[in-house]
């Protein structure tokens, strides 16, 4: 089963992305703060984490601490393990188109989009396209 990452704050919003993940046979590996998953990836970069490794990462750009969504973006890029994962970012608060481009490029997201969530068919198709976007780049 693959897996994905959800980077979200939200205890409600994370439900709603783990249940979208669960209907497409996703299992989702939750954090709440950049801190949490930059101390993960530190993990996976040192060989300490066993697991099976991700293929997306699901990010909310505001994270409470220091550490937000765009910074763990650029930190997932810069893993030599984890570097070439898909990245969308979320967000539900409005960015100008020049912020959008920003927040992009900073993280290395594939895709950046807004809360609230499209259905699970919009998603669904969200996600494959990304996903095919970055296999092809491989």
């Amino acid at each position: 089963m693959p897996t994905w990452i959800v980077v979200e704050d939200e205890p409600d919003l994370y439900k709603v992305v783990s249940a979208l993940c669960d209907m497409m046979g996703v299992q989702s590996a939750g954090f709440a703060s950049g801190e949490e998953i930059v101390a993960w990836i530190r993990q996976v970069d040192e060989s300490e984490y066993q697991g099976q490794l991700p293929q997306l990462a699901l990010i909310d750009i505001r994270l409470p601490g220091k550490i937000d969504g765009v910074k763990v973006g650029a930190r997932l890029r810069r893993s030599p393990v984890l570097g070439d994962i898909a990245i969308i970012l979320m967000t539900a608060f409005h960015l100008s188109p020049r912020q959008e481009k920003d927040a992009i490029k900073k993280s290395g997201a594939d895709l950046l989009f807004y809360k609230p969530l499209p259905g699970p068919d919009a998603f669904r198709a969200m996600v494959d396209k990304v996903m095919n976007q970055r296999l092809l780049e491989e």
